[in-house]
């Protein structure tokens, strides 16, 4: 009989076998197979991708070209320096991007295989017409989207698959298109033919055929005198811009029902090249550039639904009492650079436009304000003009306007009345600048936040001129006359909004000592200061920038503990001294007053800093 302590150590010995067993077999086969599914997402060759399919189905791995990306369905070749059409492109290729290449031509050859392809884009190559064959695209029954701009293709394909749905031939020497080039196509939404050399014989005669869903159709930069005709009704969108339009054909239009923006501008329209019914059925249209043309009258006809309408760089010179009343809906109207006089504009012209919030009339010959503006216009512009007078009744039903630009005329303090402006007010901003000011105008709108009198010869700013004037934000009077004795003392402290103040190139001696507190930018450069005090800007803790550059500055006059409080300054340009030194010191001295004012600037920026 075996004794205990035999017994015990035969129990352990088969215990440490059993630990053994366990713990020093292989790893189980499931860790394998976790390893080998990771193993693919650590692919290293980019030049070659494997599409992962189910274990059950068995298939090659796609071929991409060396030069090119190959996801699935999409191949980008774009910019590789490519000389010819790539081969053994990938059956299954959707999507096709050759763009800014050298590719000269593309054979049928080269796209028989590519039965699934839907997007080309040859854009930015070498193509000609030459290395185009004409049956080339329509072995390409999915072809939806064909992108050949920036070639040197001198003829359309004579024929395209009939699944197209945009096609880009811009920046081409295109002069002939063939019918069915974009006929028969009846998906076709959108075709870009600008920037090439299309005259009117070089269009079929129903060019879109066929195509009854085109929606836009660019055909600007060409050589066209005609409005094509048999457009497809269902054009939203046609810009004929920059061609050599001389006529629009009566009835051109009529079909064009669905048509939101038509795009004429940049032409040698006349108003002997349209009649009184051209626009007239354009029921649709609310985008009419007709600018840079050779109209002497705004056109008759015009449609109800237009809201905005160009007019300007013409040679009109008068608007009918009936030409606009028709625009019920318009909102934008501008009539700059023509050659309109106040009297050739008839008192009915605007009658009837509730919605006109718009109207730019500079750079004409208006000797004074029309009558019977717009009187909901919210923006009238009427800078460089000739105007010399405002009356008292001149503005007065045209309380609406927000802004009002009447700069560079010929206004002077006696002919601006004083109560001119009473019933502005909504007015936000005024431009009075450019004219022949002697006085800073009494009577300004309360209601005004940026008002600008530049370039005038005010000498006066009168006891009053800024009273209640409490939410103006920024005031320009530079380039005038201004001495700080002839500004009313009180006159900046008034303006408890204000925020930037323009005094530049005027004559002042000192630093306006009535600063208002709400003030950040202070501009008086170009003056005739020559002292700044350490109490100069004691009541502008909030000012951002301070330019005094082109004074009478020495170094020893400007008090460094004049902008240490200034917490949240950020520019100060005291800059080149404008003094002259009559004891002809040496322009070495000069130098040293100059470094002297820069080292204070980069002292006081320093103390900001710290």
């Amino acid at each position: 009989m075996a004794s205990p302590r035999r017994s015990l150590f035969q129990g352990l010995s088969v215990l440490l076998l059993a630990w053994a067993l366990v713990h020093c077999q292989p790893p189980l086969e499931p860790q394998n197979e976790e390893e080998k599914e990771e193993e693919p997402m650590e692919e290293t060759e980019p030049e070659i991708e494997t599409f992962t399919v189910p274990a059950v189905v068995k298939s090659e791995p796609v071929v991409c070209p060396g030069e090119c990306t190959c996801t699935e369905g999409a191949v980008d070749c774009a910019g590789v320096d490519l000389m010819e059409f790539p081969s053994e492109l990938p059956e299954s290729t959707r999507i096709l991007s050759l763009q800014n290449n050298q590719i000269e031509v593309v054979t049928i050859e080269d796209l028989t295989r590519l039965q699934q392809l839907e997007t080309l884009n040859l854009q930015n190559n070498c193509l000609t017409t030459q290395g185009l064959e004409d049956e080339g695209f329509t072995v390409l029954e999915q072809l939806s989207y064909l992108y050949l701009a920036n070639n040197k293709l001198t003829t359309a394909p004579k024929h395209l698959p009939p699944s197209l749905v945009s096609a880009d031939f811009a920046a081409n020497l295109l002069a002939k298109i063939y019918p069915y080039t974009f006929g028969q196509k009846p998906g076709l939404k959108s075709v870009y033919l600008h920037d090439n050399k299309l005259t009117d014989a070089g269009l079929p005669e129903n060019m879109f055929n066929g195509s009854d869903s085109l929606e836009v159709l660019i055909m600007s930069s060409n050589f066209l005198r005609y409005v094509p005709r048999s457009l497809p009704s269902s054009i939203y969108r046609l810009h004929l811009k920059s061609n050599k339009l001389e006529k629009i054909p009566s009835g051109v239009f009529d079909s064009l029902t669905q048509l939101r923006e038509l795009y004429l501008q940049n032409n040698l329209l006349s108003n002997e090249g349209m009649d009184n019914e051209t626009f007239s059925q354009l029921t649709s249209l609310e985008y009419l550039d007709l600018s840079n043309n050779n109209l002497s009258v705004v056109p008759q006809g015009l449609p109800r639904s237009l809201i905005l309408l160009h007019l300007e760089r013409n040679s009109i010179h008068s608007i009918p009492g009936d030409a606009l009343t028709a625009c019920r809906n318009l909102e934008y109207l501008l009539l700059h650079n023509n050659q309109l006089h106040s009297r050739s504009i008839h008192h009915a012209a605007f009658q009837g436009l509730k919605k006109l919030h718009t109207l730019h009339m500079y750079n004409n010959q208006l000797e004074r304000v029309p009558r019977a503006l717009p009187r909901r216009a919210k923006t009238l512009m009427l800078l460089h003009n000739t105007i010399n007078v405002i009356e008292r009744n001149d503005l007065v039903f045209l309380y609406s306007l927000t802004e009002l630009n009447l700069s560079y005329n010929r206004l002077t303090s006696p002919k601006l009345h004083r109560e001119a402006f009473r019933k502005l007010r909504l007015l936000v901003t005024l431009d009075l600048s450019g004219n022949a000011l002697h006085f800073l105008p009494l009577g300004l709108p309360r209601s005004l936040q940026v008002l600008r009198v530049k370039d005038n010869q005010l000498n006066s700013i009168p006891e009053g001129a800024l009273q209640g004037m409490t939410k103006l934000r920024d005031i320009n009077l530079s380039h005038n006359q201004l001495r700080l004795n002839s500004i009313y003392q009180g006159a900046w402290m008034e303006l408890s909004a204000l925020t930037t103040l323009d005094l530049s190139s005027n004559q002042l001696s000192h630093v306006p000592s009535d600063l208002p507190e709400s003030l950040e930018y202070l501009y008086l450069q170009s003056n005739h200061i020559s002292t700044v005090p350490a109490t100069a800007f004691e009541g502008t803790p909030n000012i951002k920038g301070i330019f005094l550059r082109f004074n009478h500055l020495l170094a020893h006059s400007v008090k460094e503990s004049s902008f240490k409080h200034l917490t949240n300054l950020q520019v100060l340009d005291i800059g080149h001294s404008s003094h002259s030194n009559p004891s002809g010191a040496s322009f070495r001295q000069e130098e040293e007053e100059e470094e002297e004012m820069e080292m204070m600037e980069e002292e006081v920026r320093e103390g900001f800093a710290s």
